[in-house]
């Protein structure tokens, strides 16, 4: 039970964090933070957490996480039901308060999108749904890599949070014009609940292409590493 309160704390607070700097503070009159402040919110957010729980529970907050650490073998399938419904239940509860908060300005609309993922046009950059559904795949892919690389026993210890949070900012960087950057179904999820409508039509992308991309990199990270042996 620790390790999936811990996932569900993670997950909230990687929603409120990232979510909401997208929503309260990027366009904010005269001192937004625009595309890269969003960025960096949600680096920042995972970064802390994994130092702050990832002892307790490895700090997934992510459900394509907890897949590619199963199918790699690292964490037990008796885990990842849990892990999963932590995680989402922690991206709905998030975007609650989010929701609670943002509603208080005068003005406020879930009709902007209320930070949530899609393709088409409903992407930022109006990208199709083949050019989303790519982004999403190589994306998570190269950020399971670059988190099977740092945590491994081989790497430098107490700096895979930093190249995590740090990957994850550069991820955004790319990819918020394609899909306003998911590559955590539970992060779509949360959001997608309250926009309702073509964000809840569109979410199944958001959950199978980072699963799937997740997933690749397990397999992946597995061969990467016994070629080393």
């Amino acid at each position: 039970m620790k390790k999936y309160l811990t996932e569900f704390i993670g997950t909230f607070w990687l929603v409120l964090g990232g979510c909401g700097s997208a929503v309260i503070s990027a366009a904010f009159p005269d001192v937004g933070i625009g595309l890269l402040g969003v960025s960096l919110a949600f680096g920042l957010t995972v970064m802390t957490m994994a130092y702050a729980l990832g002892h307790i529970s490895g700090a997934h907050f992510n459900p394509a996480i907890t897949v590619a650490f199963w199918t790699s073998g690292r964490l037990p399938a008796s885990l990842v039901p849990g892990y999963i419904i932590s995680q989402v239940a922690g991206a709905i509860s998030a975007a609650g308060v989010l929701y609670l908060i943002a509603s208080g300005k005068p003005g406020f609309s879930l009709e902007s999108g209320f930070a949530s993922n899609g393709y088409g046009e409903h992407s930022p950059g109006n990208y199709s749904m083949v050019s989303a559904l790519i982004t999403e795949v190589v994306m998570t892919f190269f950020f399971l890599i670059i988190i099977f690389g740092s945590t491994s026993d081989k790497a430098y210890r107490g700096f895979a949070p930093i190249a995590i949070g740090l990957a994850l900012t550069l991820i955004h960087l790319i990819s918020i014009p394609v899909t306003n950057t998911s590559v955590n179904p539970a992060r779509s999820t949360g959001q997608a609940i309250f926009a309702g409508g073509w964000a809840i039509s569109q979410l199944w992308l958001f959950w199978v292409a980072p699963i799937v991309g997740g997933a690749l990199a397990g397999f992946v990270s597995n061969y990467i590493e016994e070629t080393k042996k």
